[in-house]
């Protein structure tokens, strides 16, 4: 085991895409704590997202977060005083063709982690979850709120409100002290290749198609994760405890726009789209108010989209040549 240090940080999915970037931040800003990193590795995670391997203050675990017995021997020997919990299932379209496998992890294996927090006290528990437990918006409607209702519309967004739900009762049963954060849609470097951003970029290089759903009329809110890591790193040490706080990116795009800043910036022309059959039960638009944690923490985003993309593209094509 590393020395012991008195702040220790279990980091769940940090080899995947947000959760790396986030250690990859953290690790260096603080180099006096101890940052456990817990991973299954599975399809979304990456051991090549890590930068700070090798760092005293760093050290990897792999364990599946729903295999109790190895994750009590990981809290039994690291001892953690906080947790932000990354670790999900993510890919709305798996989770329509097994939407157990959502369930396990997102719900079965949050269950897990709240009874280790709860039984070894910890300091803060932060729960990573996403605007997609909102459901859908008109294309006029006002931004979410954190007062806005649950209304999950696919198994991925009803395990993740059902993450929150179990949250929020360890929080009133048990004093559970901890956080919950809402992100918008990420892009930026070391995204798994099945998302959209990325999945375009890759397939553009390689010569592919990119697959765009039904017209392209879709909403996203966009936010480079760098400016997300920015914020949840501001929740996690000086949230309100028991605080919600959306994280927005203020960039909202149809796909399509979205589609066509790729084509434009890869010098590709819109021969490249493939216009294939919608996905079912796929949400129109989601946006963010972030007034909450602008207000509170004085956050808000930096990174403007083309920029962000600007440095995606380049993370991608750089690791292709690493391949």
């Amino acid at each position: 085991m590393k020395p012991l240090f008195k702040r220790r940080t279990i980091v769940t999915g940090g080899a995947g895409f947000i959760g790396s970037n986030y250690l990859n931040y953290a690790v260096k800003k603080y180099p006096r704590e101890l940052f456990i990193n817990v991973d299954a590795l599975t399809y979304a995670a990456d051991v090549r997202n890590i930068t700070v391997q090798g760092k005293k203050n760093y050290v990897f675990e792999k364990a599946d977060i729903c295999d109790r017995a190895t994750m009590t021997a990981i809290f039994e020997k690291y001892k953690p005083t906080h947790l932000i919990h990354f670790a999900s299932e993510t890919h709305v379209d798996q989770s329509i063709m097994d939407p157990g496998l959502c369930l396990r992890t997102n719900v079965g294996g949050t269950n897990e982690l709240l009874l280790l927090a709860r039984s070894h006290k910890l300091s803060r528990f932060h729960l990573v979850s996403t605007d997609e437990i909102y459901g859908e918006l008109g294309k006029n409607d006002a931004p979410f709120t954190e007062e806005s209702p649950y209304d999950p519309r696919n198994p991925y967004s009803a395990s993740k409100a059902a993450a929150e739900l179990l949250f929020m009762s360890y929080q009133n049963t048990f004093s559970l002290p901890g956080v919950i954060t809402r992100s918008s849609n990420n892009y930026g470097p070391r995204q798994d290749v099945t998302k959209l951003i990325p999945k375009f970029i890759t397939n553009l290089l390689h010569g592919k198609k990119v697959p765009l759903y039904s017209v392209g009329e879709h909403i996203r809110d966009w936010l480079y994760v760098d400016d997300n890591v920015r914020a949840l790193d501001l929740v996690f040490r000086k949230g309100r405890d028991g605080g919600i706080y959306n994280i927005g990116g203020s960039s909202e795009y149809t796909n399509l726009d979205v589609t066509k800043t790729l084509l434009r910036m890869l010098r590709k022309t819109e021969k490249e789209i493939e216009y294939v059959a919608d996905r079912a039960g796929h949400d129109f638009r989601y946006a963010l108010s972030s007034k909450r944690i602008g207000r509170e923490l004085g956050w808000k985003p930096r990174v403007r989209f083309e920029n962000g993309i600007k440095k995606t593209i380049s993370f991608y094509k750089k690791r292709l040549t690493q391949v």
